[in-house]
Parts: C-alpha cells; structure tokens; sequence
C-alpha cells in the first residue's frame, strides 16, 4: 500500500476523470490518484450530500500535513464548500480555475449559476470561513468562468496566493500545468 506521500485526492470537474487529463498528468508522475470524479453517481447526488463526501474522505483518508489534494473547476467549488464547514484543511492544496460563484459572459452570451453561488463570498465577509493552511490558485487572466478578478479578490481576502496565468482561458495550458505539478509534487 502506498505511503499518504504518494497520492493524491482529485476533485475533477464538471465531466472528468480521475485518469484523464490531469489524473493522467499525475498517474505519469508515479502518483496514486484518488478522489471524485464529477460524473455518474457522484454528480446525481445533492450538492449537500457530494460536500459531506469529500470532506468526510478529506478527514478520514487525507487529513496530514502530506496530504496533497488538488482541485479543478468545478471540484475546486466543491472543496470550497466542504472547507466551509471543516478545521482549516492542513495538507497542500492546489486550485486550479475553480468557480468561486455564478459567472456569465456577453461575449458567447452564456452563464452558469452553482448551487450556493453566494454562499462562499457571505463566509469570507463575516470572517467566518477557514482557509486551508497551504493553498495556491491558478486561473487563466481570459477565463470567464472562473473570474479572475473574482478569484483574486477571494484569494486576497483568505491570504492565499493567487496566479494569474497570462493568455490563458478556464483550461490552463497543458505546459504550465505540467511544471506545476512537477514543482509541487517534489516540493
């Protein structure tokens, strides 16, 4: 069995898998992938019950200042939400363009609103949210899901730090996205 070191809990998003993509990223770095995938049984649950699973996997599987969790998307609003209602997390924690509230955009004329889409911005204002004690967020400067002035403006708020990728949409490009993992999987 592999050491709490050599894994990973994963949030996808909106569709994803855990050996996919950035699964896949990590899989090929010789890292054990686990986590939740936003597809099938997991996505039809309530959104109460999809927080209580990632925060009871996060207490009971990966609460050590080794843990590592990285989330994407729509998982990272979900790790949002389920740090909402724990101790601030204590492993290392990478978001990467996570929806933070409801966004839209005249230019493709779409926008999507998440459950609670108020609620995260409501904790930070009255001082009621604990950050995680080591967290780091990346979104791309033209993502109009994941808006980077709201992102900022959050991750200001809770001291974390924030990278703006520059030209970069809500899928970071692959490149900056491999030589992130490679520094924070060997850190």
């Amino acid at each position: 069995m592999m050491s709490k070191a050599q894994q990973v809990y994963y949030l996808t998003g909106m569709g994803g898998r855990l050996d996919t993509g950035l699964g896949r990223g990590l899989l090929s770095r010789g890292w054990n992938v686990t986590g939740r995938e936003l597809v099938g049984e997991f996505r039809d649950l309530d959104f109460q019950e999809q927080i209580d699973l990632v925060a009871g996997d996060l207490q009971s599987e990966f609460w050590s200042e080794d843990a590592r969790v990285i989330a994407n998307s729509f998982g990272a609003y979900l790790f949002l939400h389920a740090q909402a209602q724990m101790e601030p997390y204590i492993g290392q924690v990478i978001l990467l363009s996570p929806i933070v509230g409801s966004f839209s955009s005249e230019k493709i004329m779409m926008g999507f609103m998440p459950p609670r889409a108020l609620k995260l911005m409501e904790l930070i204002q009255r001082g009621a949210f604990h950050a995680p004690n080591r967290c780091e967020i990346h979104v791309g400067s033209e993502d109009w899901q994941s808006n980077p002035e709201n992102v900022s403006t959050m991750g200001s708020m809770l001291g974390i730090d924030v990278t703006v990728v520059p030209n970069a949409g809500h899928m970071l490009p692959k490149e900056y996205v491999g030589d992130l993992l490679d520094r924070w999987l060997n850190g």
